[in-house]
């Protein structure tokens, strides 16, 4: 799990990852410690390139760049509104659209076709 604290909503959220990636952080953290600051080294590697965003967005991206791969491999919505920390179901709606298979669901959930079943 990883904690997210000190959040937008000053609410604090635990997130599942993938054992790779907690066995990469933790050999990462045993080389070189904890994270430090590591926007500001984002944002100065984003300089390095030609992506151009405005002031204040560099962490907006990589969260917006998640939700939407998340929705584009079948995620759930609800899944994803608790990952993002959202507190309205709306604000997260805004990936619905990107679910292959957002309106096929209405098919294949319906309760009464033998798909359903």
């Amino acid at each position: 799990m990883v904690t997210f604290a000190n959040t937008k909503s000053k609410r604090t959220r635990s997130i599942p990852i993938d054992r790779e990636l907690e066995k990469a952080l933790q050999i990462y953290f045993k080389r070189h410690g904890l994270f430090t600051n590591c926007m500001l080294t984002f944002s100065r590697v984003l300089d390095k390139t030609s992506i151009k965003l405005p002031a204040g967005q560099a962490t907006h991206v990589l969260r917006h760049t998640f939700a939407s791969h998340f929705v584009m491999r079948g995620g759930n919505i609800l899944t994803l509104q608790k990952i993002l920390g959202h507190t309205s179901l709306a604000m997260t709606m805004r990936y619905a659209h990107l679910s292959p298979d957002h309106l096929q669901d209405a098919l294949r959930l319906n309760p009464l076709t033998d798909e359903g079943h």
